[in-house]
C-alpha cells in the first residue's frame, strides 16, 4: 500500500502541473495572439508606423472605408468618403464622422481590420482616432482622421499583390467614461421622471 502512495502523489503533482501550465497558456494566449496578428497582419490586423513609406510606386490601389456600431453604441458613425485611389506607398488621409445624439457624454473605442486579410500586413497607419478612446459630449459632432499608406512590399507578396482594393473597417463600442469626464457628467441615473 505504501508503494502506491508515491504514485498517487506523483499523479496528483503532474495533474496540478498540467492545470497550472494550461492556465498560463490561456492567460498568455490573448497577448500572444495580438502580437502575432500585429506582426504578420493575420486576420486583417494593420501595421503602425511613425512616418510615411520610404518609396512611392506608380501603381495605385483603391482604399474603401466602412463604419459600423456595436448595437449598444448610441452614436452615429460613418466614413466621410466612400473610397479613395492612392499610389502604393503614398500617404493617405481619410476622415470618419461621429455624432453623439444623446443628452449625455459617451465614450467609445474603435476596433478595426482590413479586407482582404492578405493585405493586413501591408496596410500601415501613421495616426488614427482608433489609437485612443474618444469622448463625445451631448450633441457633439467630430471629424476623426486616419493617416495611412499601403506598404510597397505588397507587390512582392504572392497573394496580396493581386488585391485591387482594400477595405478599412471600423466598429465603435461604448466604453466607460474616463474618471475626469464622469465626475463632470450629470448623474442621469438619479433623475426620476414623474
Amino acid at each position: 500500500m505504501n508503494a502506491q502512495e508515491p504514485n498517487h502523489a506523483k499523479t496528483a503533482l503532474k495533474l496540478v502541473g498540467v492545470a497550472v501550465m494550461m492556465g498560463g497558456l490561456a492567460w498568455a494566449s490573448v497577448p500572444f495572439y495580438d502580437w502575432f496578428c500585429r506582426v504578420t497582419g493575420f486576420g486583417g490586423t494593420t501595421q503602425v508606423a511613425t512616418g510615411g513609406a520610404s518609396r512611392v510606386l506608380n501603381e495605385t490601389i483603391v482604399v474603401r472605408f466602412d463604419a459600423s456600431l456595436d448595437r449598444d453604441m448610441p452614436w452615429e458613425f460613418r466614413p466621410a468618403q466612400d473610397d479613395m485611389t492612392i499610389r502604393i506607398g503614398e500617404t493617405g488621409l481619410a476622415f470618419y464622422e461621429a455624432f453623439n445624439p444623446t443628452d449625455r457624454p459617451v465614450a467609445g473605442t474603435a476596433s478595426y481590420n482590413v479586407a482582404p486579410y492578405s493585405t493586413g500586413g501591408y496596410f500601415t497607419k501613421i495616426d488614427c482616432f482608433c489609437f485612443t478612446e474618444q469622448v463625445l459630449q451631448p450633441g457633439e459632432r467630430v471629424m476623426m482622421p486616419v493617416t495611412f499608406y499601403v506598404d510597397p512590399e505588397i507587390v512582392n507578396d504572392g497573394e496580396a499583390k493581386f488585391a485591387q482594393h482594400i477595405t478599412l473597417s471600423y466598429t465603435f463600442y461604448e466604453t466607460d467614461l474616463p474618471e475626469d469626464v464622469a465626475q463632470l457628467a450629470p448623474d442621469t441615473a438619479a433623475t426620476v421622471t414623474e
